[in-house]
């Protein structure tokens, strides 16, 4: 029976040696995959001086790690409190990073180093995060601790590419002209903390750094900046700052020749567009006209509305832009009903002279109540003594914003898509956000923060035709 079983077994495994050399009638060699990819950041060996020495009076700092590494962007990357007036020297060797300061350092104080995202092995790119070094000019080392977050105001987002500082100088002006005593970036979550601090008073700033100076330099430029100073000392409390940004003056373009413009526009007529779309216009919007360039002159009695039936409409305003590249017929729109606007040929000529060719018609319809969606939503815990403003948002832009007055909000018609949602606490009730300003006044930005959906895509989503309803917990 033993000898059959042994049998059997040999047969099979012929059988299946024969069906693998027969396919391609050679062995395959398979090369070895070299093994699971390396996800080990590089570990520090040994550094001189060693981490927390006390009484340093060098300027050069030598790290060993366990492998090759490199460094990405250290100038940016790595921050150094007190900040220096002279950037480091920082280079990489095989196995060493070595720091060589430039700055005098000061006697009896505490130097920390945040080396951010800048080591990575040599082969995976492997980011050794979370990486600190501290020693100390004196007997002892500070170890005061102070923290907080900081919050976009205009969104009620963060941003991980702030930074916080601290000026030792009280003046207004230290933020703009000096570089701070101390920094440290926001993670995340728009957490941030400092860690070996001197007792003393501080001001608390947090800024999109640009360039590396550590400065507020442009009104462009996002800046937060705490009510009053702030006492360091052995408990702390944390704090929130908003941050904001100004928008400077658009310069405006210097006007092109008559001459070269007419080489851009090839077309010997007044070419223009509208708002239309599928060749409907929206009830809750108004109709415009569209030019390529400034008109030079307009004649409104040359312009006539009319509806379906091609008589004249009353009622309506006409208006043009102060750019002078708009026509706005501001109207009250019957749903999908039919209407006509006449342009006569000599209605209106551009900068370079151009005119319509003959008489142009543009025939449209009003769209359907049905094309919109109804709207409710009812609010929790809403604060009506700020000012609440909802907002609706595509794309990160804001398309409709309505003050709320009560705590729940209610429109028949409105456009569907979706939304994000957004309460802004309008403090000047001129129903849109408003920046701070810090020198002047010393006034905080207005505030707006997200509203929670819980649905799978996060948004409010507006359906046509159809009562769209949303109960919000603030």
């Amino acid at each position: 029976m033993k000898i059959i079983q042994r049998l059997a077994f040999f047969l099979i495994f012929l059988i299946i040696f024969l069906h693998l050399i027969s396919g391609s009638g050679c062995a395959v060699i398979v090369p070895p995959t070299g093994g699971p990819r390396d996800s080990i950041p590089p570990k520090l060996v040994t550094v001189s001086p060693r981490d927390s020495s006390l009484n340093v009076t060098g300027n050069r700092i030598v790290f060993n790690f366990d492998e090759f590494v490199v460094l990405d962007n250290a100038q940016q990357n790595l921050i150094i409190s007190p900040t220096p007036k002279l950037n480091p020297i920082i280079d990489s060797k095989l196995r060493t990073v070595t720091i060589k300061l430039k700055d005098t350092l000061q006697p009896n104080t505490t130097y920390f180093f945040d080396f951010g995202k800048s080591i990575k092995d040599n082969n995976e790119g492997n980011i050794l995060k979370n990486f600190y070094y501290v020693f100390s000019t004196g007997s002892y080392l500070d170890s005061l601790e102070f923290g907080g977050k900081v919050i976009v105001a205009e969104t009620g987002k963060t941003d991980s590419t702030l930074m916080v500082i601290l000026h030792k100088k009280l003046d207004d002006s230290a933020v703009v002209n000096d570089r701070p005593r101390y920094a440290v970036r926001v993670d995340s979550t728009g957490s941030f903390m400092f860690h070996h601090l001197a007792p003393g008073i501080y001001n608390v700033f947090a800024l999109k750094d640009e360039g590396g100076s550590k400065r507020y330099l442009s009104k462009s430029q996002l800046f937060a900046f705490y009510d009053k100073p702030i006492i360091i000392q052995q408990v702390n409390q944390p704090v929130t700052l908003y941050a904001y940004a100004e928008n400077e003056e658009v310069k405006k373009p210097v006007a092109k020749t008559n001459s070269s413009a007419k080489k851009e526009v090839k077309e010997k007529r007044l070419v223009l567009q509208t708002n239309l779309a599928n060749n409907a216009v929206d009830l809750l919007d108004s109709l415009k006209i569209l030019f390529q360039i400034r008109l030079k002159t307009f004649d409104s009695t040359k312009v006539h509305f009319q509806d379906g039936l091609f008589k004249d409409i009353h009622g309506y305003v006409l208006t043009r832009d102060s750019a002078g590249k708009q026509l706005i017929i501001i109207n009250k729109w019957l749903p999908d009903s039919p209407y006509h606007l006449i342009l006569e040929k000599d209605f209106a000529e551009d900068s370079l002279g151009r005119k319509l060719l003959k008489t142009d018609t543009i025939s449209f319809r009003a769209k359907k109540e049905s094309d919109y969606g109804e709207v409710r939503i009812r609010f929790k815990n809403l604060d009506l003594s700020k000012n609440p403003v909802l907002q609706f948002l595509q794309a990160k832009e804001v398309k409709f914003h309505y003050a709320l007055t009560t705590a729940q909000f209610a429109k028949k018609l409105f456009v569907p898509g979706d939304y994000d949602l957004r309460i802004l606490y309008d403090d000047n009730k001129n129903g849109i956000w408003d920046p701070g300003d810090y020198f002047v006044n010393h006034k905080q930005p207005e505030k707006a923060f997200p509203v929670p959906i819980r649905n799978k895509k996060k948004v409010f989503s507006v359906k046509a035709n159809w009562e769209n309803d949303l109960d919000i917990t603030l």
